[in-house]
């Protein structure tokens, strides 16, 4: 998706407001096609082909904001924090009953108001940006899947609204599949991470395995380090076993999106595993056949 030279593209009017006036990148099309290349390598169904077209409308105008989101707390040059209140006070205005400043929160409106979607996801991925400005490691697992219910667990509750299925018990299995798909995603990226300054394995689980931090520096992994990737990803993969049953909750399209997307984790865990859990040689993915093969078998998983 490209980004907008000029700030607020087509607004200029931010009523006097300091948070309206900060610099967001703001991008003033959502390009479906950027957006299918873009998402297949994330944890984000909207790439999913199965579903309804009024389904992938809805996930798109999602997916814009997220990622205009997600840029911001990874890339954006200035005050993120500053940027990223603007972009809250802008969802905020949505449920206020205003048009939002920014283009790319436009088409959000229409999805709140058409699905009954809640302003608490959206406010927690803002949350999870704003959070990776000020901690950059996480002492315990615990600490960890707290930071998944901000950055991943919101996304699939998005999900379920767009598809009309949300409801607690469904909330709590999606949970467990985002989640252990954020985990999935932070061990294909550890040297990427560290990369940018931050450490997603728990340092307790580092100690605990004899892993420095000197040692995500390396061109490949050591024992050690490939010991505590096979750890992390077992923990992944019996979360993803536990959130398996909202597959069979669901009928039709909506099934197999979300099989897709489970199926994903499945298939990136196991390309983790076909590597030896060497994460830092290259990043391990999942190939087409893989991918079929775990959706098979999520769809073939008994109740």
């Amino acid at each position: 998706m490209e980004r907008n030279s000029g700030g607020h593209a087509g607004c200029d009017d931010t009523g006097g407001d300091p948070a309206a006036a900060a610099v967001v990148p703001d991008r003033a099309v959502v390009d479906p096609a950027v957006v299918m290349a873009q998402a297949k390598d994330e944890n984000f169904p909207v790439a999913s082909r199965v579903l309804r077209p009024e389904h992938r409308r809805h996930l798109l105008a999602v997916y814009g904001f997220a990622r205009l989101v997600d840029d911001i707390g990874d890339e954006a040059q200035g005050d993120r924090l500053a940027q990223l209140d603007a972009v809250e006070d802008d969802v905020r205005r949505i449920y206020a009953g205003s048009d939002p400043r920014l283009d790319v929160l436009r088409p959000l409106r229409g999805t709140v108001e058409a699905v009954g979607l809640p302003a608490d996801p959206l406010v927690a991925l803002i949350e999870a940006n704003r959070q990776d400005q000020r901690v950059a490691r996480y002492e315990t697992f615990d600490d960890l899947v707290a930071y998944c219910r901000l950055s991943a667990d919101p996304v699939g509750r998005i999900v379920l609204y767009v598809f009309g299925k949300a409801d607690d018990w469904r909330f709590a299995r999606s949970d467990e599949i985002c989640t252990a798909l954020q985990i999935a995603e932070h061990l294909q990226d550890v040297g990427e991470d560290f990369g940018k300054g931050r450490i997603y394995l728990p340092a307790e689980d580092m100690t605990r395995f004899g892993v420095a931090e000197a040692d995500l520096k390396a061109s490949t992994a050591g024992p050690d380090l490939r010991k505590l990737v096979a750890f992390e990803a077992g923990r992944a993969a019996n979360l993803l076993r536990a959130g398996a049953p909202l597959v069979h909750s669901l009928r039709g399209r909506e099934r197999l999106a979300v099989a897709g997307f489970t199926a994903g984790g499945r298939a990136a865990l196991a390309a983790i595993a076909a590597a030896d859990h060497d994460v830092l040689g290259q990043r391990p993915r999942p190939g087409k056949a893989g991918l079929l093969r775990e959706v098979v078998r999520v769809l073939a998983r008994k109740r």
